[in-house]
Formats: structure tokens, sequence, C-alpha cells
């Protein structure tokens, strides 16, 4: 894939063999699978080493800071300047990281596949199959976080993603053409049936919400199927999972960022002491609360990224169980004048506390993936497309008596853009700070009639308020490590 995906390919065998080893080998960057991987369970290290590389906090920071989730903060020296702004182009950090994260991913997983063709089942069939089965979901979820981020348009299959990589042994100096989506579709459909076929939870290590099982492809489906607008096949598998993963109440919701209570949540990726990402040495640095503060979650912890005021506005005044997990009251100062405050910026502070930490790290939790709450809205989009409008509302009606911890009026929608509206404002709050914002303006926000939402008075120390939904930013640039390496790859419009 030229020079972002050989610098990843040099030092891909994180659990089995060292950097070193690797560029002493003949061919420059890339160790042969069969002297990295001889048995089943060096097959197991591989897999830790695929997982290692997935990371949403790229995903996660971007989105808060290009959209209306969060502002700049007291601290701010200059941190998400250009994305606050809009000035989005391929030389991007963040673009930079959700590209190179994802192809490591899907580069180790490639490598897993390659080698497990050469080792003897037999030696512990059960792990095999399902070590094999977890390295063919990696890879079938990290071509879609490309074709997400990367592509125009997810219900064409004309469009261009990114590069379709299902082999390990291309040459890393070839000029590599942007697939087609529907190319990726049909690979990451193929890449979740074979998973289906081969995860059997028999290993304890590599078993659980934060590893990739069969909940997890059923997730996966669901909400490939509900950005293609497959709504029929999106309701399906949500209802499936809603059966097993109810929504959770309030207190089960705030204890869930703690990483206290997972009664909805169907995969994260696991964050510890000790673990390759415990630090700050990028933005986030894989911890979450990093994107916010510099230190913890508290007045004096150096937040250079707060709340909007447009988004605290909106759960002001309630007993939105989802604002007190938001914001940390107890450290905030709200200024209730802040809209003719012309220092408001030090007046009003409004601290994120979604991630404060765990296991004495402060910044540092688990990342939700897939919960439950997403299923559930899904199904409310579906029954809009369906144009079943009370059937919509009361999904959302649902979701909003459980964060509300009391019977909530039901929304009334007399058309499907009031009904995709109300989805997308219930799922700006559900999902604050996950990452999903920008895409779901991007995918749903003409259909609702919804667009960037920024306060008047941050909008007046920036250079933009919004940017409707068709806007081509809601498409990320190619990196241009990439543009400058791969002659054969082509950049997304107007960049």
């Amino acid at each position: 894939m030229k020079k972002i995906y050989k610098l990843i390919c040099a030092c891909m065998i994180l659990s089995v063999v060292s950097c070193n080893d690797a560029i002493e080998i003949d061919q420059p960057g890339r160790l042969g699978a069969e002297n990295a991987f001889r048995s089943v369970s060096d097959l197991k290290g591989g897999l830790l080493g695929a997982y290692n590389f997935l990371d949403v906090t790229p995903e996660m920071g971007f989105t808060a800071a290009f959209t209306d989730e969060s502002f700049r903060g007291r601290d701010n020296g200059g941190q998400n300047l250009n994305v606050q702004n809009f000035n989005l182009n391929s030389g991007d950090g963040y673009v930079f990281q959700i590209w190179a994260n994802n192809y490591g991913a899907i580069g180790m997983a490639n490598r897993i596949i390659e080698a497990a063709q050469s080792i003897d089942r037999s030696e512990d069939p059960s792990l095999y199959d399902h070590v094999l089965g977890q390295a063919y979901a990696i890879r079938a979820y990290s071509h879609f976080q490309i074709l997400t981020y990367f592509s125009t348009d997810y219900a064409d299959d004309n469009a261009l993603a990114g590069l379709l990589l299902t082999q390990p042994t291309e040459d890393i100096f070839a000029s590599v053409p942007r697939s087609t989506n529907g190319a990726f579709y049909d690979q990451i459909t193929a890449d979740l049936n074979t998973a289906a076929g081969l995860i059997n939870g028999t290993d304890a290590d590599t078993t659980g919400f934060t590893f990739m099982g069969q909940d997890f492809i059923t997730a996966l489906r669901a909400r490939m199927a509900a950005y293609r607008g497959q709504y029929a096949t999106a309701d399906a598998l949500a209802a499936s999972l809603l059966a097993s993963y109810p929504i959770a109440n309030q207190a089960q919701f705030f204890n869930m960022y703690d990483d206290a209570d997972f009664t909805e949540v169907i995969f994260s990726l696991e964050r510890a002491r000790g673990d390759s990402y415990d630090g700050q040495g990028t933005a986030g640095g894989g911890w979450a609360g990093s994107l916010f503060a510099f230190i913890d979650p508290t007045a004096g912890g150096g937040p250079f990224m707060e709340i909007s005021r447009s988004t605290y506005n909106i759960m002001d005044g309630t007993s939105d169980i989802r604002l007190p997990r938001a914001v940390n009251l107890a450290e905030s100062t709200i200024d209730a004048g802040y809209a003719t405050n012309d220092n408001f910026l030090n007046d009003d502070v409004l601290i994120v506390w979604k991630y404060p930490g765990f296991n004495a790290q402060p910044l540092m939790n688990d990342l939700k993936v897939f919960r439950s709450a997403e299923m559930l809205l899904i199904r409310a989009e579906a029954a809009a497309d369906a144009n079943q409008l009370t059937t919509a509302a009361n999904f959302i009606d649902q979701l909003r008596d459980a964060r509300f911890g009391s019977d909530q009026p039901t929304l009334v929608f007399s058309n499907q853009a009031e009904a995709f509206g109300g989805i997308l404002d219930e799922r700006r709050l559900e999902f604050l700070f996950e990452g999903h914002r920008w895409v779901d303006l991007k995918r749903l926000g003409s259909r609702g009639n919804r667009a960037i939402d920024r306060d008047a008075k941050e909008c007046s120390l920036l250079s933009g308020c919004t940017l409707p939904a068709n806007d081509y930013r809601f498409t990320l640039p190619i990196p241009l490590a990439e543009i400058t390496a791969n002659t054969g790859i082509q950049q997304n419009p107007q960049y």
C-alpha cells in the first residue's frame, strides 16, 4: 500500500517478534509469516497484535471537534483549531490516524489468515478456528471503517471506498487503486460469513465483549445494513440483539462509562494499565479522556476541549442521566449569562466527564463500539424509512424513558423528515463523544433536515457555524502520505 503501510508492516508482529528482527530479513519491511507463526499459540499472539491496532479515539476526537459536540476549552492552546474551523485537508492528523490504524489492523489480520494455511490445525482445532475467525472479523470491521470515513455515499455501490487488501504478499511498492463500495461490501460480507462459521468462544482469553464474537458480527451487519439503507435487514438484526442486550437503566448507564456495568455493551475495545495505549503520546493516545483534557477531568486537569454550549443547553434542566455523565458538573463553572459575556471562555467551563478514567488511571476507559442503544435507534430508523412514524416514535420513547428514569411524553411525527430529525436529535445525545455524530449527519442529515448545530456565542470565535450534510467535508480526504506514495490512488472530490 506504500509508505504508510510499509512502516506498519515493519512492526506488525507485536506479540511474536521484534522490529529489529523484521528489518534484518531479505525483503525490507516484511517478516515472512512462515517465520513469525509456527503454532496455533503463535496465531493467538498475532491476534492480540491485530486487536492492538484497533483504536477509535481518532474517530471520536475528529467527530467531537468537527461537529457540534465540543468547543475549545479554557486551557486550549490551539488544539483542534483547524478542524473546528472546518479546515480539513489531506495532511490532517486525524485523517492519517484513521487510515493508518485500520490498515494496520487489516495488514495484521491478513498475515494471520495467510499463516494459518501452513499451521497444523490438529494441534488445537477449536482455538485455531476461534483465532482465525476473529482475524476475518477484524479485517471486515476495519474495511468497513475505511469505507465509512472515506466513501462519498454509503448507498452507492459504485462510489469509491479505499484500498481493498486481502493479501499480505502484495508488492508494497505497487500503485494500488481504490475499490468501489460494492467490492468492499462483498468482501466484508464474505469475511463476516467466514468468521461466523469459525468463532466458537472456546478460548477464555479471547472471548467476551472485548473480543469479536457472534454478537459483534450481528451488530456490524446491522450497522452496515442501516448505513446502506437496507432497513429490513438492519431491523431484524438489531431486534435479535435487543433480545439479549437490554437498554440500561439510569444507574447502569452512568456506571457503564466507569467500566463498572456492561448491561448494554455488545463490543468494547479494552484499555488497561500497562497496555500499549497506557499514555498520551498522540491525540487521545488510545485514552478517550485525553481528547478533552491534559491531566484529568477536573477544573485543574487542563480542560482544552469542553462540551459545546448547544449540546449542554439541550440537556440542562432535565433529569436526563446523559447530562451528568457527559459533564463533570461538580468541577464545571456554568455561566448563565455566557451569551453576553466576552470572557466566557474562562467563565463558562463545561468539563467533559464521559471518560474520567478507571483503575487509578485518569482519562483511560474502554471504548464502546457497539451498544444496544444503537440497535434500538436502528430499529427507529427502519420504522421511519417504512413510514411507520408511531413505531419510530415508540422506539425513541423507550430509550428516553430509560435515560430520564421516568415515563416521557412520546414524540409525534407528521412525516418522515420529522421522524429522522427526531432520531438524529436522540442519537446526538445518546452517542455524545462516541464518534457517531459526523457519520450520522452525513447519512441522515438531509433526510432529517439537520446539520451541525453550534451555539451562536461559540460561532463568534469560529469561521463557520454549520455545514450542510452534503458538504464535501463529510467525506475525509485520502491522507497526503498515501497520495504522495501511491500514484494509483484517486483523491476524494474537492480536496
